[in-house]
């Protein structure tokens, strides 16, 4: 089910709530603020530069994180 601009404009102002508070699960985080900022882009709405900002770099984190664990066994 697809959100409404001002349910995604509400989503934005928790997403930006919990930032600020405890942060918890950097992960959790990072995907809340992609299916925020994908439905946005949905519906061609303007996208907020500090949080493409911090999904680009919770993305490049998550990605370094997971080369690390693809290494392969030299046993």
């Amino acid at each position: 089910m697809a959100m409404d601009r001002d349910e995604i404009e509400a989503a934005v102002s928790l997403l930006l709530d919990d930032m600020e508070g405890e942060w918890g699960d950097r992960h959790e985080i990072y995907l809340r603020i992609r299916q925020t900022l994908d439905q946005m882009r949905a519906m061609g709405m303007p996208l907020p530069d500090d949080l493409v900002r911090l999904e680009d770099e919770l993305a490049a984190e998550f990605t370094e994180d997971l080369k690390g664990t693809d290494t392969p066994s030299t046993t």
